[in-house]
């Protein structure tokens, strides 16, 4: 079928909640690059938003998918365990940084690790508010909404929000917020609204994701860190867009050094495929009751011989450096487009996590979230798929395969830098 067949479908047929507002339908895919069911070639800058780290359909990937579906696909883990859980459990307890020996849950996706992560924390706190940040994204499940720190599009149209969710300031600077503000905030927060003593959880990204792609200081993760251990509150890291080498590291918060009590993670782990993990200290893992933890589907077979076939594509492939390398060559690119153009400002990276702002007045940050969703539209006219975020929807963030040829990185540059000139 071809994308305006498909387009007829997707009205009659498709939530309108649900519908991608994209006209184009993917057909196939190869690495950084894919085709629409009309034949057309796109680059991919937004990698599933950050799902495809190691590249679209690698061939480690796809031949450990093809060897599992030869022997089996389902059973429901708590029902007969297999091989592929376990091995994923123990390769994420070497690699992950959380504090002692590592126990691991697997689930479905970024949201349901969230999920479950609060109910860890409850069960091993004995307390339940949740603390949470500014400009946060952490699902779209009912618990996972409340916690997010942006209301639209996620919590708009569906009424309240479950309770005992607080919010604090995120240090960004640049849109006024400093780090000893944000501190002051988090400290108000637990003064004013979240006691303490009925506090379970301090979750927060090292690097926001939807929200703009700001990294949070050092000192300002070793902060938290310290209020955590001062009052036993549990400090939950979600690196589900940040994690798996896109920022240099495996883990965002290892540029920090600090250790959190639960990591969380979804998107490239697996390539594609649908799974996620919540890695903890063994002592917060084991706190809740048997079969208290878990689901029908939770790492399947298939998904499990994916996460293990792109860990071993990190260790082959030197992936994490292919990172740092990548984002090098952003932030040169960068930095002659905040120099060449006055709509360009706070470019910034940490590894290949890279963005920049879209701002109409560069004195006062303010933004200009028409041209994002101008440029990222031009951009598709013209062969390359790109994405905006932020809290003001003016950031244009890049989330594609780490593993992308340099002929065809810099083809894509090439590509929105002409939509920026056309449109400026």
């Amino acid at each position: 079928m071809n994308n305006a067949q498909l387009n007829e479908l997707k009205q009659k047929y498709v939530a309108h909640g649900a519908a991608s507002p994209a006209t184009q339908f993917a057909d196939h895919a190869e690495n950084a690059e894919l085709w629409d069911a009309d034949g057309t070639r796109f680059i991919d800058f937004a990698g599933g938003i950050g799902v495809l780290n190691v590249g679209h359909r690698h061939p480690k990937v796809v031949e450990a998918i093809k060897a599992q579906l030869d022997k089996l696909m389902h059973t429901c883990q708590t029902v007969m365990p297999y091989e592929g859980y376990v091995k994923v459990a123990e390769k994420l307890s070497h690699i992950t940084p959380v504090r002692g020996h590592a126990k691991v849950m697997l689930a479905n996706s970024g949201a349901e690790a969230l999920e479950n992560a609060v109910k860890i924390a409850r069960a091993a706190t004995g307390k339940n508010n949740v603390i949470c940040f500014d400009g946060g994204y952490h699902g779209r499940t009912f618990m996972t909404m409340a916690m997010n720190g942006k209301v639209a599009p996620y919590q708009t149209d569906f009424g309240s929000m479950p309770g005992n969710v607080f919010r604090a300031p995120y240090p960004v600077p640049y849109h006024g917020v400093s780090e000893d503000e944000a501190l002051r905030g988090l400290k108000m927060t637990l003064k004013t609204d979240a006691n303490p003593k009925d506090t379970a959880a301090i979750v927060l990204e090292p690097v926001l994701g939807e929200g703009g792609f700001y990294p949070a200081p050092t000192s300002f993760l070793k902060a938290i860190r310290e209020i955590c251990d001062e009052h036993g509150i549990l400090m939950i890291v979600d690196e589900v867009q940040s994690g798996f080498g896109r920022t240099g590291k495996m883990f965002a918060i290892e540029h920090s050094g600090v250790e959190p009590d639960i990591i969380t993670m979804a998107k490239s782990m697996a390539d594609g495929m649908p799974i996620s993990a919540i890695v903890g200290t063994d002592k917060h893992m084991d706190a809740s009751g048997p079969n208290s933890l878990g689901g029908t589907y939770t790492g399947s077979p298939t998904a499990c011989a994916a996460a293990l076939a792109v860990m071993e594509v990190f260790e082959e492939e030197n992936i994490l450096e292919k990172s740092q390398a990548l984002g090098d060559k952003l932030a040169k690119r960068f930095a002659k487009w905040q120099e060449s153009y006055d709509c360009i400002d706070n470019a910034r990276n940490m590894g290949a996590m890279a963005a920049f702002d879209l701002i109409s007045d560069k004195a006062n940050h303010t933004p200009d979230a028409n041209l994002a969703g101008a440029l990222c539209k031009k951009a598709r006219e013209n062969g390359l798929i790109l994405l905006s975020c932020g809290l003001y929807g003016n950031t244009i963030r890049f989330l594609m395969p780490v593993t992308i040829e340099d002929n065809i990185l810099e083809e894509g540059l090439d590509i929105l830098e002409a939509c920026l000139k056309e449109l400026v």
